[in-house]
């Protein structure tokens, strides 16, 4: 297998699902276990480019290592993954009737350690959101672990007016972006 194994560095099925769209399917998984924690006055857009970056250099592989990172910002303000419904309610309301960016970085580790690496910036407008829909998008559990407290793949699509960019981007992994590096990289994609 050599140069041509796949290590995707990250747990999450969304990647692993949206890779498979490429036709795909990853050699290895091995999440990358770095400190996610924003640097002081670190700007969303940086933020993101840098765990890109770190996760795939923290993955101990062989052959190519894919990271990426996504990252949801209002303004200058990185939104957490939230972790408690109070989080997530307080996201849900901060992006509610207003636009905000996601950021999504993926990284690639070619096997002789060069980095090639891509930022996707989509912007995404939740329409005016009741308290009522906020309360019923938050029983659904969807919000657990996500950036920004929403997955634009389940209900809350329904909730979303518009978006600019990339959906793939928004889901976790830019498949343009994507599919770009593995081929300026040599990896065999169609």
């Amino acid at each position: 297998m050599g140069s041509l194994h796949l290590t995707l560095a990250s747990a999450s099925p969304r990647r692993r699902e949206l890779l498979a769209r490429l036709g795909l399917a990853p050699d290895a998984v091995v999440p990358a276990d770095i400190d996610e924690t924003p640097l002081k006055v670190e700007l969303p857009r940086a933020y993101a480019q840098r765990m890109g970056r770190e996760k795939a250099l923290a993955v101990d592989a062989s052959g190519f290592v894919l990271a990426g990172d996504t990252v949801v910002a209002v303004g200058r303000r990185i939104l957490p993954k939230t972790e408690t419904e109070d989080e997530a309610r307080a996201c849900l309301e901060l992006m509610s009737g207003r636009r905000h960016q996601v950021l999504s970085s993926v990284v690639l580790r070619a096997p002789d350690g060069t980095l090639r690496e891509r930022l996707d910036e989509t912007v995404v407008c939740f329409k005016r959101l009741s308290s009522d829909e906020i309360a019923a998008y938050l029983e659904g559990g969807e919000w657990r672990g996500k950036a920004g407290g929403y997955a634009i793949q389940g209900a809350a699509e329904g909730l979303i007016a518009w978006i600019r960019g990339s959906h793939s981007g928004v889901m976790g992994l830019p498949l343009f972006h994507t599919r770009t590096l593995l081929k300026a990289a040599g990896f065999p994609i169609g």
